[in-house]
């Protein structure tokens, strides 16, 4: 079959990918930035293109015909500088809904269990609505309601897992006690593929999970001896508790930033992760101890867990240490322009002074914003080696110096090159 996945960039997506490619489909995939997508699948078509902006039955027309089934693996969580809930998950869908009325390819929708307290965040409500429509398009349609995805890779949700089970003194958890159902990605994949041979017939709508029942805390823990730790205690929180780190966590969300500490996962982790395994027409779901244990642990993972928390401390760091760099000096440009007067003229001296600190401070604006992120980092470095670079020629005396202006230059730039090395997300 000829098949277009939707988000095959993507965590999901990319292991449906590989599953349908495996099973001898042909497959494109479509993504926002697909370029390491290419290098990584070679096999699969690539198409690059922004959901968010393909509103019209017309903007789809041209890009489903040929193909016998659209599996839609895009989403978000929440909306941000990155994404648009509703043009995405409700918009988009229902312009694709509308332009497949002429060809008619089989829709498979990942979607999410849209029940329960948590029903009105955008996240469900909109993933719900493009839901019913689809239901009631007349298309032929299958709907998968994957509960918590674990994988021997991790994304959002699972990666926090990881990192909290990594903690040294202790686990400390919000909600720790509510229930969270799982699957693994590979049940997701095989799920996908199911539908897309037939085998669970038009109009299915099905949850994917399995029947074990686990709290936060013990999913925590089963991470925390998967990874190969010892036990620790874990501390129960209130939930006011988590709202400084949950506002952060939002603000950097309007930056760009895809943190799941944002309060849309919050919200849901109250409740709790639910899946109707009764809903389930036959679709084998490993268990979390399963799934793990099929696919141990190795270095690499500790590695990611235990630097999963520390990466928003870097580029926090590393604003900060920006900013300040290029504030501090203007409250005295004469005395830091003085640097420069072996080779300059007062004036001339004072204007690149300034020009500098205002290189530093937007630098250090430019990195709290994810798109420009890792421009910045490259800007730190190449600025870090030029100061480094003109001070040993202008004023090498400064090397000595008690308080290391230049020697404290070089662990900033370890500390920007270790950011940059962990910056991707995906």
């Amino acid at each position: 079959m000829n098949i277009l996945i939707l988000g095959a960039t993507g965590f999901i997506g990319s292991a449906v990918a590989s599953r349908l490619l495996a099973d001898g489909h042909s497959v494109t995939g479509l993504g926002r930035n697909p370029s390491r997508a290419r290098l990584k699948f070679p096999d699969i078509k690539w198409m690059e293109a922004d959901l968010s902006k393909m509103l019209r039955a017309q903007d789809w027309s041209a890009i489903i015909g040929g193909y016998d089934a659209v599996v839609n693996c895009a989403g978000a969580l929440q909306d941000g500088l990155a994404d648009d809930l509703a043009a995405t998950q409700r918009k988009a869908m229902l312009a694709l809904y509308a332009a497949a009325q002429q060809t008619r390819p089989l829709i498979v929708q990942i979607s999410a269990q849209t029940s329960g307290a948590a029903a009105d965040l955008p996240f469900l409500a909109t993933k719900r609505q493009a839901d019913e429509v689809l239901a009631a398009s007349g298309l032929p349609h299958v709907i998968l309601r994957p509960a918590l995805v674990l994988s021997r890779h991790s994304n959002g949700g699972s990666a926090l897992l990881r990192a909290l089970a990594a903690l040294p003194f202790g686990i400390p958890l919000v909600h720790a006690t509510s229930p969270v159902a799982t699957v693994a990605l590979d049940d997701v994949a095989a799920a996908v593929s199911r539908a897309v041979a037939g085998q669970l017939g038009s109009c299915t709508d099905a949850d994917l999970a399995s029947t074990e029942q686990l709290t936060l805390a013990e999913l925590v823990t089963l991470h925390r001896q998967w990874l190969g730790l010892p036990s620790t205690v874990v501390v129960a929180l209130p939930t006011i508790a988590a709202r400084p780190i949950t506002w952060l966590a939002d603000a950097a969300g309007h930056l760009g930033w895809r943190s799941p500490l944002r309060s849309t996962a919050m919200a849901v982790m109250a409740e709790g992760v639910f899946a109707n395994t009764g809903n389930n027409p036959g679709i084998a779901a490993a268990s979390a101890r399963d799934t793990l244990r099929m696919n141990p642990a190795g270095v690499q993972d500790l590695w990611f867990a235990r630097l999963y928390l520390l990466k928003p401390l870097m580029i926090a760091s590393l604003s900060f240490f920006w900013l300040l760099s290029g504030f501090l000096p203007l409250l005295d440009v004469e005395r830091v322009a003085t640097h420069f007067h072996p080779l300059l003229r007062e004036g001339t001296a004072a204007w690149l002074s300034v020009f500098t600190c205002l290189i530093d401070m937007l630098l250090g604006v430019a990195v709290l914003v994810r798109p420009f992120a890792r421009r910045a980092m490259k800007g730190m470095i190449l600025v870090s080696l030029a100061y480094l670079a003109g001070a040993t020629i202008i004023e090498p005396s400064l090397w000595p110096d008690p308080l290391g202006p230049l020697v404290k230059v070089l662990p900033s730039l370890v500390l920007t090159s270790t950011a940059l090395a962990i910056l991707d997300e995906r």
